[in-house]
Formats: structure tokens, sequence, C-alpha cells
């Protein structure tokens, strides 16, 4: 096939390597155009319970990493075409404006993504032209996979168990290397949005911040070595991913991985190569087993379409009990629940955009089974205001963890002040994030069962400076 123009428009991908949309282009065609969109409804738009669908911090990392991507196409000779709009819109009228043969891009499988293509593809078709969709955001190919999407198992232990024994993760594909063709049409390239533009204040990244966690495929790439080659954390990843302070407990992929300024065949193959050169242990398992439930996920997406984002889940369960009050609602999403350990989680999501997997499983428990609210309002939440958002990712982990979701079981009930005790025995992270429990003994900082005297010695006021505890703690023993 050969194609005089065509226009790669790039979404959930913005990176060179491994990418199977541009790849093709740049095979078919003697003219490419690179083109993102900033899609106005992203960042101008709320959820259903009034968060805004972008946070501030996703949406700087998101600048960042479109900016990266158009430096990186411009020293191959490209450049990238930025709009501000509605993609179906505005990669519509730049392919009647320049007369492209085709547009290629990576498939998205989600509600709002799928009725965007599907929208831009019908306005392609009444001139003419088309989509051809590749697949950017998996370790494995679905055609590669023992069973139809349709077939695929509900809980995750069989999935892995099929897939890991009996499917290969196919090789990267390769970084383009040689210059673009120079276009023979003019094209306004258009510039990026500042925030401001976007809709949001400027903002200082939070000194506390467990990374600076700058957008890009070259930020992404330097962490994935980062946290592999140089500083060997991947071999103690397994011992300490339920940690909750510092840079190296964690890779810390997930933001990259969820922009698509990383591949994970990429990371799979960067790992493979440290387990043959380095070591090979269960901790190196288990990075490559966080990306199976990502691809698992995914694939939960695929099969159960939109009963992911409903209240009863792939399960058409609901939970009568649970409730929606705004006043509970807006003490969990400030953290100002008087409970430290759920407060301080709840805070450095709020000033950072991320929060750990430990502190994310309490909590999403904390919520559902404390305060008894929907667990899509918690859903929708970190929706707003995670750094590594995926929407098949966010929302399967919360339908796992209520109940209406992959392997339900009736033990997702988390023992909130045994975790902070486990988890933070010297209250060194709640002290990070709450600074008026700075004073407090480290055996009373999570339950905060203080005397008068004890709340002066520790200059804490109950009720004050620092809330009373919404719940009662008895029911933890």
């Amino acid at each position: 096939m050969n194609r005089q123009r065509v226009i790669v428009w790039f979404r959930q991908d913005l990176r060179l390597h491994d990418n199977e949309a541009l790849t093709d282009a740049l095979k078919c065609a003697e003219e490419v155009v690179p083109v993102y969109v900033f899609d106005e409804r992203l960042y101008q738009s709320k959820t259903r319970f009034g968060f805004k669908k972008t946070g501030p911090h996703r949406a700087r990392f998101i600048q960042e990493s479109v900016k990266d991507l158009k430096e990186s196409l411009h020293a191959l000779g490209s450049n990238l075409v930025v709009r501000f709009g509605k993609p179906e819109e505005e990669i519509f009228k730049l392919a009647r404006q320049i007369k492209s043969n085709l547009v290629f891009c990576n498939r998205e499988r989600t509600r709002d993504e799928v009725n965007v293509q599907d929208t831009l593809e019908r306005n392609l078709w009444s001139i003419g032209q088309e989509i051809i969709y590749s697949r950017g955001k998996m370790l494995y190919y679905t055609q590669d996979l023992p069973f139809p999407v349709t077939h695929c198992p509900d809980t995750f232990s069989t999935f892995r168990k099929e897939v890991e024994r009996l499917v290969p993760v196919r090789e990267v594909l390769p970084r383009p290397t040689e210059k673009f063709n120079p276009l023979e049409v003019v094209v306004e390239h258009g510039e990026i949005p500042s925030l401001q533009e976007l809709g949001y204040d400027d903002f200082e990244k939070d000194a506390r911040s467990v990374h600076p966690f700058i957008g890009g495929e070259t930020e992404g790439l330097a962490r994935l070595h980062n946290f592999l080659w140089e500083t060997d954390h991947v071999k103690n990843y397994k011992k300490t991913r339920n940690n909750l302070i510092g840079e190296g407990y964690s890779s810390k992929l997930s933001p990259w991985l969820a922009q698509g300024c990383l591949s994970p065949k990429q990371v799979y193959a960067e790992l493979k190569k440290y387990e043959e050169e380095r070591v090979s242990n269960e901790s190196t398992y288990w990075l490559f087993f966080e990306l199976l439930w990502r691809d698992f996920f995914r694939l939960m997406g695929k099969k159960h379409g939109n009963k992911i984002f409903l209240k009863g889940g792939i399960c058409d369960r609901i939970n009568p009990d649970c409730t929606e009050e705004e006043q509970i609602t807006k003490l969990w999403t400030e953290g100002r629940t008087g409970m430290p350990f759920i407060d301080a989680n709840m805070r450095e999501l709020k000033q950072t955009g991320f929060m750990s997997n430990r502190g994310r499983q309490n909590v999403a428990s904390f919520l559902i089974n404390d305060l008894k609210l929907n667990w899509q309002i918690g859903a929708s939440y970190f929706e707003s205001m995670l750094l590594d958002y995926d929407p098949c990712s966010n929302w399967g982990n919360w339908t796992y963890l209520a109940g209406v979701g992959n392997d339900p079981r009736e033990d997702r009930y988390f023992n909130i002040l045994k975790q902070a005790q486990k988890y933070d025995p010297k209250g060194e992270y709640v002290k990070l994030w709450i600074p008026a429990l700075k004073d407090i003994p480290c055996n009373k900082i999570h339950d905060l069962n203080l005397s008068e005297e004890e709340q002066l010695a520790g200059n804490l006021r109950l009720g004050d400076t620092y809330p009373k505890a919404m719940i009662s703690l008895t029911r933890w023993g």
C-alpha cells in the first residue's frame, strides 16, 4: 500500500518507541503528519459527582508529555500539529484541509474514547477517508491470547496461569531513526496550551512528592533505567512495594504507562535483559506481575464494556446501603476524616496526584466499608486526581475492592488501624503529610487516643487543629 499523505493521531501513546500506528504510517506513506488534540472535554467538564475530569497534576503531566513528543519529532525533521477542541472535529478538519488519505491511531476501548473514535470515523467516511487502527496499550496482543476476549477468564489467577504459560511477548517495535519526508502542504502547527489556557492555576510541585513525575517519553525511559540499572531497586520490589515514603519503594512507572510515554513491552524487554544480566527473583517477577494486571483490567474493559463504570459492576450487584452524602465525601477527599492514615494518603493525592498502592487500597476500603459511600464516588475522584489514571485499571480496581468486579469476595474490608500500625509503625508517613501531628508519640499517632494533657503536650487540639475521627475506632478492636 502506498499513500501520499497520512495523519498519525497520537492519543494515550505519547512516544516514538514501540508505536505501532506510527510505525505502520511511516511504512506506507510518503508524508506523515503527527497530530495531538487536547480534548476540551477533559479540561472543561466534570464527572457525574462534580470533580473536574482532569486534575491539575495530570494536566501538567500531559502538557509536559506532549512537549517532549514534539521535541522528539522535531529532531527527526518533523513536527507535532497541536489542536485544542474535540478530536473528532479537529482531526476531521485537518484531514479535509491537507487532503490526507488515511488516519492512523491506536484504538481505545472504553466508553468516551470509543464515542470519539467512532464519530471521527463517520466524519472521515463523508470525505472518502478512513481510520487504520492499531494497538498500543497492552503487553500482549489480543490475537495472541489462547482465548477470544469474550471468553477471557474473569479471575486474574486463571488469566495469569493461561497467559504467562502459553503466550510470548512480542518484540518492541523500533523507534524511528530516519528523518521524516518534508510535507508538500502548509500546516499551521499550533501551540501547546499553557496550564492557564487549559483552565488551571500554575503551581509549584510539592517537595514531599515521592518523585518529580515529569511527563514525556524521555523521562519515562529515564525512570525505567533508574529503577532497574542505576539503583537495582527492582531486585527488592516485592519486599518494598508496600512502603509509603521515598522514590525507590516502587517503580513509579504508572503515570508514563497511562499516557503511553512508556510501552509495557519496553518495560518487559528491559526487565528480561536485567534478569539475564543481573538477577532474576521474586521481585523482578513481581514487576511483570503488575504488567499482567494492567492487561487483565484492560481485557475486562473490552469484555464487559460499560459495566465497569456502573454501580453494580460486572456482577450486577448493587449495595442498597451505600449513600452519596456530599459532606462525608468532602471530608474524605480533603483528608479531614480524623483518621490520620487515611487523611495522610488523601492529602498526598491532592498535593501530588500520586498515592501508593497500599494507600489506595486503604482509602478505598474506608470509603466503601466504613463511610458507606457509593464506590463510584471514589473511582470518580481518582479519575480526576491521579497522575496515572487509566480507565480500565482505575475502575477495575474500584469494582474489585467494592466486591462488584473480578474475584468478588466478602473479605475486602481493611482494618485501617492495623494497616496503619503495620505499614507506618513510627508514624513517619502521617507526620510527613499532617504536620499538625508531628509532635504526637508514634504509639498514639494512629488512634489519637489522647488525654487533654497529652494533646497539650503534642501541640494538638482534637476538633480544632486536627478533626476528631468520623467513626468509632472500637470496630477495629
